[in-house]
């Protein structure tokens, strides 16, 4: 396979790495950009796991908090001057208000009303008017029975309406003011921390399990005897909770404590016991593959829509 300078350019903004170590991780995985982050990193190579060839779609992330339930939902358009435009905003807040009473899943929100049209019908009735194409990509919901749930959103364009989109549920009987303001802090901490899950026993066994693996491979091929790497992976897993747990991370307003810190003190404050019971982060256009068009063809495809 080639080994394009856009590829390579790719792999050095997730891993940090040089770029003739890049290439040649490349050339070993046969251009498999994820792959070829885990060949740095048992390599020694890699200055952190940043996820590879960081892709981005258009829309806007909605988000809707009420009387204990919250919904985040994602809806994409093909540009980004589409996403600025007020009937796609209002849009996308109709459907995060249907969300929160109907719940996330997708197609039942599509089927259910607003007015006298449903959703499905408005997206057509906004794509006829706009000319573009637009798609409720997904949706996610929280809730508690006591407590509060808190959002966030990053890079706002309008009320619940923004790029990264986080609500996080605590679970409770402390006073309300201070379960709403230590949630929003909490929502910013996870749009800033990107934590992967609550604590360890929350993450994905094949995650964990590819840690291990690349983290006894780099030892082993430092020379390390077997009984030495056990403990160093150990040590090492250890290291990676901190990095993507969210109760283990350092607290972003506070980094001199971690998160699980952060909310003993909160407890106080509340007069009750916190359970951290979840939380949900969308970045707009994570994991959606498109081709990536020039600002001047960009501008003149929607000149060519006018």
């Amino acid at each position: 396979m080639t080994i394009t300078a856009q590829m390579v350019k790719e792999l050095r903004e997730a891993t940090g790495a040089g770029m003739m170590d890049c290439k040649n991780a490349l050339a070993e995985t046969n251009g498999n950009i994820e792959a070829a982050v885990d060949w740095l990193r048992k390599k020694g190579l890699s200055k952190a796991a940043k996820k590879a060839g960081r892709i981005a779609a258009e829309g806007l992330i909605g988000v809707k908090v009420a009387g204990g339930k919250g919904v985040v939902v994602e809806v994409n358009s093909e540009t980004d001057f589409v996403a600025r435009n007020d009937l796609f905003q209002g849009l996308v807040a109709m459907i995060a208000d249907v969300a929160l009473d109907v719940g996330p899943d997708v197609e039942a929100i599509k089927a259910a009303k607003a007015g006298d049209l449903t959703i499905a019908e408005a997206l057509a009735d906004t794509i006829a008017k706009i000319g573009e194409n637009m798609t409720l990509r997904r949706a996610a919901a929280l809730s508690v029975g006591k407590g509060a749930v808190a959002r966030y959103v990053h890079n706002a364009v309008a009320d619940g309406l923004g790029k990264i989109g986080v609500i996080v549920a605590l679970e409770s009987s402390g006073k309300a003011d201070e379960l709403a303001a230590f949630g929003r802090l909490l929502a910013m901490h996870v749009a800033a921390s990107q934590p992967q899950a609550v604590d360890p026993s929350g993450l994905d066994p094949a995650v964990v399990e590819r840690e291990r693996n690349v983290l006894a491979e780099k030892f082993r091929a430092q020379g390390k005897p077997a009984n030495v790497i056990d403990k160093i992976v150990e040590s090492g897993l250890k290291t990676f909770y901190k990095e993507v747990c969210l109760l283990e991370q350092p607290y972003v307003h506070d980094p001199s404590k971690s998160v699980a810190q952060a909310v003993k003190e909160a407890e106080g404050r509340a007069g009750a016991p916190i359970k951290l019971a979840g939380f949900v982060r969308y970045a707009l256009g994570e994991g959606i593959a498109r081709e990536t068009a020039d600002f001047a063809a960009e501008v003149k495809a929607a000149a060519g829509r006018a």
